[in-house]
């Protein structure tokens, strides 16, 4: 697989050196200075693409051009925001990014409730809490039938956490929801929010599903035309927030997709721990599943709690096997090289590393991204490839010993 490593641009205090001393070899990233709906164009790309390359790395997946709710909606001037994503994509063809990472969450894109919960061991990781997030939605934003989304035990659970949830802590839980996480593409007061859900309120997941094929209807010949590859990042959590639809967050989800437009450019984001914070989602069957649909690879993994809750675990730890979904995308690597692909290498990246060491004195622009916790996670997952490619080639060795 590619080694790789997002990175949000210049004011990114993680830089292309740390990246690259870090070992990348390839870096995801995006124009994030230009990430309200407008067209990207070329000159401003290649800038961008030969900034990293004079830092001696490759550009190789754009994560992602942004998208307008009216998109979603499928209304208002959603013709408009259509008509600059695919001058984007074209332009991102153009110079040579072939891999576009892309989401359809409406609203809301990845949510957490606490950036820097405490581990046992002093470092910190994100969390989603969902008491505390049924507290909000129900009791403090107060979305009007948010009470009828929930069981009677969730509800008492957030009828609990309630009383904590003042000053500081509220403040700050708030902006964690619906305030500005790295490469959101919208951040709300409360009274904003309630407007832009109130705009989904008739909508249900077949609808959205509906106008996210009749996107793609339109966006994958672009990419046809270009030999790009588009693959969109499931849902993050797998399942409703705020009573929105959620249509990329299970294996049927994927297959529903992958059906309804069947290019070779439409493909899949196996985001490990947006998908794997589901316990029903089995990601080594996924990653075996959909290997030949599976353009973009996060490597993250998530420790699951009894109330819905979760949290971003070591790379190597957690719930989900990590270890077998990386031998899954090298057997399919080895799969598209015996059919003589040239595109046969999957980019990955460690995504969510925790707050470690001196990084916790750092500044923290972008939780979830600091450099130690990534390159923890960046070795320990480099350990797992360099051991299966040792086993293969052990096996090789072997066979020619005895064929000779």
């Amino acid at each position: 697989m590619i080694e790789s490593w997002r990175w949000f641009g210049d004011t990114d205090p993680v830089s292309l050196l740390d990246a690259r001393q870090a070992g990348a070899q390839a870096i995801v990233s995006a124009l994030h200075d230009m990430y309200d709906g407008r067209r990207w164009n070329l000159k401003d790309i290649e800038d961008h693409r030969d900034k990293i390359s004079a830092a001696g790395l490759q550009w190789n997946v754009c994560e992602s051009i942004p998208m307008h709710n009216s998109v979603k909606l499928r209304s208002g001037p959603y013709r408009k925001y259509i008509s600059a994503w695919k001058d984007s994509l074209a332009n991102l063809g153009r110079a040579g990014i072939k891999t576009v990472c892309y989401n359809f969450m409406p609203v809301v894109d990845w949510t957490r409730t606490d950036l820097h919960w405490q581990l046992p061991h002093q470092g910190q990781a994100l969390r989603f809490d969902f008491p505390e997030f049924v507290a909000y939605d129900v009791f403090i934003l107060e979305r009007p039938g948010a009470a009828a989304n929930y069981s009677e035990a969730a509800l008492a659970a957030a009828r609990e956490r309630l009383p904590v949830l003042v000053g500081d802590r509220l403040v700050q839980l708030e902006n964690n929801i619906i305030g500005g996480l790295p490469a959101r593409e919208a951040w709300f007061t409360r009274t904003q929010m309630r407007v832009a859900l109130s705009e989904f309120a008739d909508m249900g997941a077949d609808q959205l599903r509906e106008n996210l094929f009749e996107f793609l209807r339109e966006v994958v010949p672009v990419a046809e035309d270009f030999g790009m590859q588009l693959a969109i990042h499931p849902d993050d959590p797998p399942f409703s927030l705020f009573g929105l639809p959620r249509i990329i967050s299970t294996a049927d989800d994927a297959r529903r997709l992958l059906a309804a437009i069947p290019s070779p450019a439409n493909g899949l984001t196996l985001c490990c721990g947006s998908y794997g914070s589901r316990p029903d989602n089995n990601l080594p069957a996924m990653a075996k599943e959909f290997a030949a649909r599976i353009y973009f690879t996060h490597l993250r993994n998530v420790t699951h709690e009894a109330d819905g809750s979760f949290y971003e675990a070591d790379h190597l730890g957690g719930d989900t096997d990590l270890i077998a979904v990386v031998r899954e995308l090298l057997v399919e690597e080895q799969r598209r090289r015996d059919a003589g692909q040239t595109d046969a290498d999957i980019p990955m990246r460690p995504d969510h590393g925790h707050l470690l060491l001196d990084d916790l004195n750092k500044n923290r622009i972008n939780p979830g991204y600091s450099c130690i916790g990534r390159l923890k996670g960046l070795a320990e997952l480099r350990g797992v490839m360099r051991t299966f490619d040792w086993i293969e080639a052990q096996k090789s060795t072997s066979t020619g010993t005895a064929s000779a």
